[in-house]
């Protein structure tokens, strides 16, 4: 009897040591496509308050922007509600609408005070209301 225990013990251990060699083949295999694939679709599209077409490469995204005088600007504010507080300002250029992954996108230049900026005006969910998707500064 303690022939076939031993017999079973040693099988098993080889059991278990091939399937841990298994999942290690594996995880080393899945390692090295997610190396040779690069980092995902999510990693590697531009951010959707973006557009090349408008907004400069050197423009500094900022999450909010106070301008004084009771004029401040934050990313998710709505955009009638923007433009209203915008009224001083001089318009430097309003692009055409452009067709955004939620609905349409408008892409506005600023001056105010001094400060020029580039507001991105989309909304945040299908058939929602225009909101300040982004700031950037220039």
């Amino acid at each position: 009897m303690e022939a076939t225990h031993s017999r079973f013990h040693f099988a098993g251990e080889w059991l278990t040591a091939a399937a841990f060699l298994a999942a290690t083949l594996v995880v080393g295999v899945l390692v090295v496509r997610e190396l040779r694939t690069g980092p995902g679709p999510l990693a590697s599209a531009p951010p959707a308050a973006a557009s090349t077409t408008a907004v400069p490469a050197d423009a500094v995204s900022v999450p909010a922007l106070v301008l004084g005088r009771g004029v401040d600007i934050k990313v998710g504010d709505r955009a009638a509600d923007t433009i209203s507080r915008l009224d001083a300002a001089i318009v430097l250029k309003q692009q055409l609408r452009e067709s955004g992954p939620l609905g349409p996108r408008e892409i506005r230049s600023y001056e105010l005070s001094g400060t020029r900026f580039i507001l991105v005006i989309e909304p945040f969910e299908r058939h929602g209301e225009p909101r300040v998707a982004g700031i950037y500064l220039e």
